[in-house]
């Protein structure tokens, strides 16, 4: 009889020595550069290829949204960003309950109409969305999301916009949550790495 006591206590004992090592053990971390507490986005209104019409903050609410600035005319950067997302956009979904969407912010208004933006994110799935706005309401949008991209010169027809590669995680309350920086190396283009960014969402979506 007390030797089947000894047995429970030691198995009770066991049981607890492992639940406070669980406890202690240190917690794997986003690689992400995440804001805490989450920050909320200014105020805005942007035209959206979801609705055809303008959208708000409340437009990022009860989802999980990627952000990236980008322009259909690009060469490089949108197209492997975007087909990268579209890869790895099960993978995302599966760590998440609720929809997880991708925003491309068009930083070329010029040219990027919203019929233009509505068939070139067509093309990636209809989780993709394009938006856009005017400089006066979009230079805004972009800055306060942390991201940055050029103007070019009035009269200019053919040319190239320089923007930001990264991507920005919004959290289902519509706040800015995390950045996942693009690397940059000698010969190739700037691109976020995809699967560090799938190991990232997985732990910040949990």
């Amino acid at each position: 009889m007390q030797s089947r006591w000894l047995i429970i206590i030691g198995g009770i004992l066991a049981a607890a020595a492992g639940a406070l090592a669980f406890i202690t053990m240190p917690q794997e971390k986003p690689e992400a550069l995440v804001y805490d507490p989450p920050r909320a986005l200014a105020p805005f209104k942007i035209e959206s290829t979801a609705t055809g019409g303008t959208v708000d903050n409340e437009a990022l609410k009860g989802q999980w949204t990627l952000l990236f600035t980008g322009y259909t005319y690009c060469p490089d950067i949108c197209p492997t960003t975007l087909s990268s997302l579209k890869t790895i956009l099960p993978q995302l979904q599966a760590h998440a309950d609720v929809p997880v969407k991708v925003w491309m912010i068009s930083v070329d208004p010029q040219r990027d109409s919203l019929a233009r933006l509505t068939e070139y994110t067509g093309y990636f799935g209809r989780h993709f969305v394009g938006v856009r706005a005017e400089h006066p309401q979009l230079f805004p949008f972009v800055r306060d999301l942390g991201l940055m991209y050029s103007v070019p010169e009035e009269g200019e027809t053919n040319y190239l916009v320089n923007h930001s590669a990264a991507i920005i995680l919004v959290n289902p309350n519509g706040r800015r949550l995390a950045i996942f920086n693009a690397t940059h190396e000698p010969g190739a283009i700037p691109t976020v790495d995809m699967e560090q960014l799938v190991r990232d969402f997985a732990i910040l979506a949990g």
